[in-house]
């Protein structure tokens, strides 16, 4: 049976007074029922991410995580519905960002979307709005215990628009330079963690060091039981997350999904390895949290394209790597102390390069329409053009930021820092209702 066609006639997939709008899809619904779904987990990731950043920071500054961690998805809901999706994924977008035909949600209804003629748009748009405020969280770590709330939120509005946009319309638009190289990217190596990792290592190069260096709890989170339920709200939600990226209910989703679980587990593994070699036969609950969070980066870009074996070797080193890199903060005199560009910039870049090497048209072939070769299968020019989405977005995100955040600061009341004393005495004190925070 033929999936459902676009029709230009009718670009909202009919009028539902007239027609039945449901119908295209007989025979279809549990591909679109299936992404729905993984949406609804994928959700998890946002408050997941306030949970770890709340946990891993100082006590008097962890509600600011998690009051940005429900802003940031209040703020990107708004920009998505404004023009964010159509620069995404408008039908007509050039090779490097699209165009405002979507504009206010302009013709996104229910006919069959962009990403894949089993989803209808509005499902579509709701499972990649998801993932622009995943990201946008992801980058808002950058701000770590001293960055001001509010222009952080200006500043994710803002940079999902002029970052995020644009890089997804490179990887997953049809028309996108990196979609038509081809690059592979499955779930968001590139538009998710590379960038979201640069952009918050440039956050935090353009806020400069923390002034607490000498407190007793620099560098130690305040509650390690919120840190492990942030990393297993994020885990769970990545089985949505890489499980829905193939926009279908079909086989080569379920193994993603269960190249997830693996790439995980075997990333806690080789952090706790390390950790245990590294420090006398200790182990750490962070690490091990960490550990988890760098095997979901690494096989992000992977998950549909691999085999479980080659998943289980690219979790286990992303985590080795990122975890052997524990000092990079200060070999880059950057204080960044989420550490997301580790995690996150350095784990994706693992993930996208190690995906050129393992990706096999076998595995990609299991929804009955990908043929997508790696180095595995002889394809040895795919790790090239992978390393061209890593170059690309890196210099892009990074840059792009900077300038943004350079240019937020010159705005009045936009100032990005908080100031010394607020630092010292923690952002919760500063910015919320007294009443809110106990002693």
């Amino acid at each position: 049976m033929d999936p459902p066609a676009f029709d230009e006639s009718m670009p909202t997939g009919g009028n539902p007074l007239e027609v039945d709008v449901n119908a295209q899809y007989s025979g279809f619904e549990y591909h679109y029922i299936y992404l729905v779904f993984c949406g609804f987990i994928v959700w998890l990731i946002i408050p997941g991410l306030g949970f770890l950043y709340g946990g891993l920071s100082r006590r008097k500054s962890a509600l600011a995580m998690l009051f940005q961690s429900l802003l940031v998805a209040a703020v990107i809901t708004f920009q998505w519905m404004f023009w964010g999706y159509s620069l995404a994924y408008s039908r007509t977008a050039g090779p490097f960002i699209g165009n405002l035909a979507h504009f206010g949600m302009i013709k996104v209804g229910f006919a069959p979307s962009i990403g894949s003629p089993y989803i209808p748009d509005l499902v579509f748009c709701l499972y990649q709005l998801l993932f622009c405020a995943c990201t946008v969280m992801i980058v808002v770590g950058g701000s770590f215990e001293r960055g001001r709330i509010i222009p952080s939120l200006v500043f994710g509005f803002f940079w999902a628009t002029i970052v995020y946009c644009p890089i997804a319309c490179w990887t997953w638009n049809p028309n996108g330079w990196l979609y038509n190289l081809p690059s592979l990217d499955f779930a968001g190596g590139g538009p998710v963690h590379i960038s979201s990792g640069w952009s918050a290592l440039a956050y935090a190069f353009v806020l400069g060091k923390r002034k607490h260096q000498g407190e007793k709890s620099y560098g130690k989170p305040h509650n390690v039981s919120l840190v492990f339920l942030g990393t297993m709200f994020i885990w769970f939600g990545w089985f949505g997350f890489n499980g829905g990226s193939g926009l279908n209910g079909t086989l080569r989703s379920m193994l993603a999904v269960f190249n997830t679980n693996t790439a995980a587990s075997c990333g806690v593994l080789g952090w706790v390895l390390v950790d245990y070699i590294k420090h006398r036969r200790r182990f750490s609950i962070v690490g091990a949290c960490e550990g988890a969070i760098a095997g979901l980066v690494g096989i992000t870009p992977a998950a549909g394209y691999v085999s479980v074996w080659f998943a289980a070797l690219i979790g286990f080193l992303t985590a080795i790597v990122c975890a052997l890199l524990q000092d990079i903060n200060k070999w880059i005199r950057i204080d960044e102390g989420l550490d997301v560009f580790k995690l996150h910039g350095i784990g994706g870049m693992m993930g996208s390069f190690l995906t050129g090497i393992f990706a096999t048209s076998s595995i990609s072939s299991l929804d009955g329409a990908t043929l997508a070769s790696g180095g595995i299968d002889g394809n040895g020019i795919q790790v090239v053009k992978q390393l061209a989405e890593i170059t690309a977005i890196s210099a892009y995100s990074f840059v792009v930021s900077c300038a943004l955040l350079y240019i937020l600061g010159y705005i009045p009341g936009l100032h990005l820092r908080v100031s010394n004393e607020v630092e010292s005495m923690g952002m919760d004190l500063d910015q919320f209702f007294d009443e809110q925070i106990g002693d």
